[in-house]
């Protein structure tokens, strides 16, 4: 295999796309150039996600057999380009609205990870109407973000000087339970999104979108507001989540009556680690 070392950001995006079955367009959505991956027939599912849509790239093929699947980059990640004003929380939310009504014939089924399961609670808690149903995976805003000082200073030295030893670092001990064995799973494309991973913290609008997004995402919703939920909403979390612990999960789902699907052997993000069982998960939520 040939090394990426120095492969543009470009390029590896280029070759982490190639094979999925999806459309690669950029629409502009509430003044953002937003990159959006688009695949399948059938009832819409939204995949959102804080890094860039390639990284649901595991359970794609097998969700656009039975629906249409839309992934975009967040306003500033990936290959999201926002203008030279700074998108803030009201300015998101309006995004979620303006692509899901550009996107999505009918109300989808709205799946969050991490932040950007936050973004999808609070978007369906004010336009509850425009969402089937809600699936929140290892996602924060359920409690208050309190991952281990060694985590925040992990990635906050990637975010300040990213390299591939630092990033694959905070892999090893934040993100995966077993970094060799998703890996193996990926083949190239791990060289491949990780190059691409690199490649977007280098950017002044990943930065920007961190800096200014995050800790709005990052923040508890007030349980008020949660009860307000009233579809149909599932908890899928990796047992051994560093940044959100599974207990988090626990809480939330006897407070609110959220079936939750805990995924064994995986951490933060189950549908690369364990694309087989989170599959499973989400098509018992999508089956409720």
């Amino acid at each position: 295999m040939a090394s990426m070392t120095h492969t543009s950001g470009e390029l590896a995006r280029e070759l982490l796309i190639a094979g999925l079955p999806v459309t690669d367009r950029k629409l502009d959505v509430h003044g953002v150039s937003t990159a959006v991956l688009e695949g399948g027939e059938g009832p819409p599912i939204v995949l959102l996600q804080a890094e860039f849509g390639a990284v649901w790239m595991q359970v794609i093929p097998e969700l656009v057999l039975t629906h249409r699947v839309i992934t975009p980059d967040l306003p500033g990640l990936g290959a999201s380009e926002t203008s030279n004003e700074r998108i803030d929380a009201r300015g998101v939310l309006s995004w979620l609205g303006e692509l899901i009504d550009r996107t999505c014939e009918s109300p989808p089924v709205l799946v969050g990870k991490g932040p950007a399961g936050a973004l999808a609670a609070r978007f369906a808690v004010k336009h509850e109407g425009c969402v089937d149903r809600l699936v929140l995976v290892d996602s924060h805003g359920l409690a208050r973000f309190r991952p281990p000082i060694g985590m925040m200073l992990g990635f906050l030295g990637v975010m300040l000087h990213p390299t591939k030893q630092g990033l694959e670092r905070n892999f090893r001990k934040y993100c995966f339970v077993d970094a060799g064995h998703v890996g193996a799973l990926l083949g190239e494309r791990y060289e491949w999104m990780t190059t691409y991973a690199l490649d977007r913290f280098r950017t002044a609008s990943a930065r920007s979108a961190m800096r200014h997004l995050m800790p709005w995402l990052s923040s508890p919703i007030p349980s008020a507001d949660l009860h307000r939920i009233t579809v149909p909403a599932t908890l899928i979390w990796g047992r051994h989540d560093v940044g959100v612990p599974l207990h988090a999960a626990e809480l939330a789902s006897v407070r609110y009556g959220w079936p939750l699907h805990v995924i064994e052997d995986a951490r933060d993000d189950p549908a690369l680690e364990q694309p087989d069982a989170f599959l499973a998960a989400l098509r018992a939520a999508l089956t409720r």
